[in-house]
């Protein structure tokens, strides 16, 4: 479930940034306009690996790639304004980071298409390792 919801939030911040779905982009009502570097291209991949993430499709790259896309957002456009998350804007990015890097790690699990296809394979689908 976690990886579901975090795929779905991410996919709404997608929505709002390529259609101005949701509040459009930040909260203006409209999207951002096509090609637009980088918001243009933030959202493009928050779109698309938050539903590849949210079904559980190529997830690890998905979330590989969502997770890079978070540490430049904290980065490049954050960072400059303080030291802390909290001091300068960058919370979500950095929560969406270590999420999306955590769910890189774990994989998708049983119930995903990743486990879906790997069980009509006839290979083992990823299990989400047993707490100790």
């Amino acid at each position: 479930m976690f990886r579901v919801v975090v795929g779905l939030l991410f996919t709404c911040h997608g929505l709002a940034g390529l259609f101005g779905m949701l509040g459009g982009n930040r909260g203006t009502g409209e999207a951002i306009p096509v090609g637009t570097w980088p918001n243009w291209y933030a959202a493009l991949i928050q779109f698309v690996c938050g539903l590849l993430v949210m079904v559980g499709l190529f997830t690890r790259p998905a979330a590989i790639l969502a997770s890079g896309s978070m540490a430049y957002a904290y980065f490049v456009v954050h960072q400059k304004a303080g030291l802390m998350p909290i001091q300068n804007g960058g919370v979500l990015p950095a929560l969406y980071a270590w999420n999306f890097l955590l769910i890189a790690t774990v994989g998708a699990g049983a119930w995903s298409l990743d486990g879906l296809i790997a069980s009509r394979r006839g290979a083992a689908p990823e299990r989400v390792p047993e707490p100790v």
